[in-house]
Order: structure tokens, then sequence, then C-alpha cells
């Protein structure tokens, strides 16, 4: 019997080339990468010279000018392959901010160098270490100071901050006591990480779990260009929330394609491996966590579109990225532990690979928001139900 792959397949000419390209690195380069804790930069410089990395840029500026769903493809399929996009995704999402509310001179002065390759976009430093996902309370600040701007503060779980060039800071440039609103006296800026690191920014990496490169950044008097302003000075906040919706929705992606693959790989397992004289497969108690994974599988994948649709419409998309993220997550997860558990041991080995997209899955269900930042926006903004916090 000839089943059809799981999941939907929209978008099948960016499928098969990701594929294909993703097929050039297979597991082991992946396993070498974590095992050394290095950045995978062949395979980073292999999506970026195919084009992939700039999918949002419009034609004008050297991109693909596609939409997000086509963004959210070429993200799931490197995690089904067997990758992790978490190297790269950055340059998806922190696109949304510059693309939306950049000038015509901004774009034209850094799109088309990303565009080719030249420019990396791949970090956005927004949280703090002692305001967590409450961005209005954030301390770091931008005080003008003629043609410049002079940030001090601190951020924390800032990625790929060692192999980026450029980075969205956001910033209090208004004191929140002088802000009618608190989402007001908030800007974004762009800076340039190639001048900033040594001169005002400072850098400290933070070992974790998984191969996943972050940082703790400290300014202390860092001099920004006025003209590396993004938008309007105090309207940052909202400026972000198109990078969150994006950032969100793309993390779907991700994890549905790791959902898959952890699917596909138990599956087959199941199949194969024989105890007591029949394959584990056969057994309910292996079949049903598999089939229910890939069940809500499916509803994190319709959630994610119209995600996407709503996005690439430019219309409110807030809860529908939210929930993606949240079915996602939460799939992702439970294909993730009835993989490790129906491979037995063998599932810790190394050479099978689940424990590593197991440790790389789980991070999902904490950023880039927590399931529980998610349950509570649902309930204030969807239910009507009073705020918790």
């Amino acid at each position: 019997m000839n089943i059809p792959r799981a999941g939907d397949e929209r978008h099948p000419e960016i499928r098969e080339a990701v594929r294909a390209l993703c097929a050039r690195f297979p597991p082991d380069y992946h396993r070498d990468v974590d095992a050394r804790r290095v950045y995978p930069e062949a395979f980073v410089d292999a999506l970026t010279r195919a084009g992939w990395l700039a999918a949002l840029i419009p034609q004008e500026y050297g991109g693909s000018g596609l939409g997000l769903g086509e963004a959210s493809v070429i993200l799931e399929e490197i995690n089904r392959s067997g990758g992790n996009a978490g190297a790269c995704h950055g340059q998806m999402y922190n696109m949304g901010t510059l693309l939306r509310h950049g000038s015509a001179a901004q774009k034209q002065r850094w799109l088309p160098a990303i565009a080719r390759g030249e420019l990396r976009l791949q970090s956005m430093a927004v949280t703090e270490p002692t305001t967590g996902t409450d961005t209005t309370k954030i301390r770091t600040t931008a005080v003008r100071q003629g043609d410049r701007w002079m940030v001090n503060g601190q951020k924390v779980w800032t990625s790929r901050v060692q192999h980026s060039d450029l980075m969205i800071l956001l910033a209090r440039t208004t004191p929140l006591a002088e802000v009618k609103r608190k989402s007001e006296g908030l800007s974004i800026f762009v800076v340039d990480l190639r001048e900033a690191i040594g001169r005002g920014l400072t850098v400290r990496p933070i070992p974790n779990m998984v191969n996943h490169e972050t940082n703790e950044l400290f300014f202390e008097d860092l001099e920004i260009p006025h003209e590396h302003l993004i938008g309007e000075e105090g309207q940052g906040f909202r400026y972000i929330l198109d990078g969150l919706n994006a950032e969100r929705t793309l993390i779907a992606a991700e994890c549905i394609g790791d959902g898959f693959w952890f699917v596909d790989k138990v599956t087959a397992y199941a199949k194969e491996r024989v105890v007591f004289g029949r394959p584990i497969g056969q057994n309910q108690g292996v079949q049903f966590p598999i089939a229910e994974a890939h069940i809500e599988l499916e509803a994190a994948n319709g959630m994610r579109w119209e995600a996407c649709r709503l996005f690439d419409a430019h219309a409110p998309c807030g809860a529908q990225a939210n929930m993606a993220k949240y079915l996602a997550a939460k799939a992702s997860w439970e294909a993730a532990n009835a993989a490790i558990q129906f491979h037995g041991g063998f599932g810790f080995a190394s050479e099978y690979d689940v424990e590593r997209k197991f440790r790389e899955t789980r991070l999902y269900q904490v950023a880039p928001i927590s399931t529980n930042l998610i349950l509570s926006h649902v309930a204030e903004h969807l239910l009507g139900l009073p705020r918790s916090f």
C-alpha cells in the first residue's frame, strides 16, 4: 500500500527544492554539528545561496517576494528533513519589522545586501532578565543626542549574534512614567553588530541544552546613528508585533516539521521492530500515542495556514499566530515523546537522531513565548476573561 506523505502539501515546488538541498546535509552532518556545538555554517550558506532566506524580501530588492505561507514551508521542510531551522529562522521573522516599517532608504541600504547573502539579519534583542515577556517594562534605554542615540541596558536570550551582521533592538526612548499607555515610548533600531561589539556592546554566550547559540547582551553608551531608527519614535512596540506574529507562525511551521519527522521516524521503527514475535506497531499502546500526535499535527497545520493567510493580508493575526504556535509546539512535543518512548534505549542513542530532535523541539514549549502566556492571551483577548496579570 502506497501511503501518501502526511501533512499539508501546499507549495510542492518549494518543498521539493528545499528537500533536495537538505538531502545534501544528511543526519550525520547535523549530528556532528550538534556534538561539537558549532554553527551549521555550510548548511546556512547553502540556504542563503539558494535564496531561501531571502524569500520574504521583495523582488525589487533582490529577493523572491514570497509570503509568510511560502516562508513557513521552507522552515517546515528544513525541520522535517532532520535539520534545525533555529540556526537561521531569525532572518525570516526579523525581516517583517524592516519590510513593513522601514523607510525606502533603509530598505535600499540593507535589503539588497541581505538578499545577496552579504549581510545577515539573524538577531532580535527584546527580552530582558528582569522583565521576561513583560515587554513594556523593559529597562534598556535609548537617549537621543543630536544625530545619534545612546543606548544603555541589558538583554538576554538574544540568539545568533555571533553569526549575524545586523540586529533589531527594542529600547525605551520615553520613560514609562511619561507615557499615557505603557506600550508607548518604545522604539526600534537596527544595530550594526560589526561596529557595535566591543564599542559599547558586550556579548556573553549562554551555554544551554541544545546547540542553539544564544547570548546575554550588555549595552554601555552604545552609539546608534539616528538613521537606524525604524519608523516613528515611540511606536516600536506596535512595530515589533509584526515580527512577533511572524515569529510565532514560523515557529509553528518548524514544530509541524519536527512533529512529522518524529511520526515518520517512529512509525517506520514500529513496523520493523519485532518483540515477542510481533511488530511493536501492532500494539494499540504504541499505535494510539502516535496516531494522537498525528491528528494534533494536522489540526495545528490548519491553524498555521490561517495565521499565514491573515498575516499576508495585513489583517490582525495575533490570536491565530499564538494558537498555531501553541498547537504545533504541543503536537511536536507529544510526537517527540512517542518517538523516544517507542524507540526504547535506541531513542537515547545519538546515531538515531531522536534524542537530538527531542531536545530541540522541547524549546518551543518555553520560547519564543511560553504556552501559559498563550493561554492567558486567549483567555483575555478571545474569551473576554479578566486579565490575570
